[in-house]
């Protein structure tokens, strides 16, 4: 971890993937307006940030049950309380029902859904012991809409099991302050997917930056009255 030390003050927010471009952009954007910032890359990974203040950068496996609870409660422990979480640790690939096997499947699950559960779980039930608090889970839509799923089965049915359980956790949380959201992106601005796509049109697309703006604003006091679990940030596409 960047700093060890007990800090009790302020907001407190855990991003997984943040050496992702939508990690980034949403470490980038709370930090700047104050929060205390702890983002998680994997073990073998490495980021360059230009994110400074209160921000922790936490080699973690996600797919390690044991240790990501590990670092749910030493985050408790140090910042008493979890304000916000955004998941966006996951993968992608293609793949029709007759190229995709078992074994493509579970990768997806496991990069998709493992990931995310093995976090938000622990966080979930402090959110709700504290009654406070607000999940980000990075949906698709291939995952929300199967029909357009087609060509990437491994990856829409991985995404697709994050809906059911933010409906789950959404309705164990009713009448509680503790939501759970699925932000569905458009095609994101990223340098990897101007590459794979030189031609499209990319202002059309939806910038990481303004993925993180929609997420501050859900985290804000003036969404509290907001409850509709599904966030469409499709820009022009």
């Amino acid at each position: 971890m960047a700093n060890d030390s007990k800090k009790i003050l302020g907001k407190t927010i855990i991003i997984t993937g943040v050496a992702g471009n939508l990690g980034q952009a949403v470490a980038k954007k709370f930090n700047n307006e104050g929060y205390n910032v702890i983002g998680t890359i994997h073990t073998q990974s490495s980021v360059e940030h230009s994110i400074n203040n209160s921000f922790e950068e936490v080699h973690l496996d996600l797919l390690n049950e044991e240790d990501s609870l590990n670092f749910v409660t030493d985050v408790v422990a140090r910042f008493e309380k979890i304000d916000i979480a955004v998941l966006t640790a996951g993968g992608f690939t293609k793949g029709d029902i007759d190229a995709a096997k078992t074994e493509d499947l579970y990768k997806q699950y496991q990069l998709n859904f493992e990931t995310a559960y093995n976090v938000v779980r622990p966080v979930f039930m402090q959110m709700k012991k504290q009654n406070s608090g607000r999940i980000f889970l990075i949906g698709s839509r291939q995952g929300l809409d199967a029909s357009i799923g087609k060509g990437t089965i491994a990856y829409s049915l991985s995404k697709s099991l994050l809906f059911r359980l933010a409906e789950i956790m959404n309705a164990e949380m009713k009448g509680k302050n503790v939501v759970t959201n699925i932000i569905v992106p458009g095609t994101i601005d990223t340098p990897q997917n101007r590459a794979s796509m030189p031609e499209s049109d990319f202002g059309s697309w939806v910038t990481p930056d303004q993925i993180a703006d929609v997420i501050f604003f859900y985290s804000g006091e003036e969404a509290d009255v907001l409850r509709e679990p599904v966030i469409k940030v499709y820009n022009k596409a």
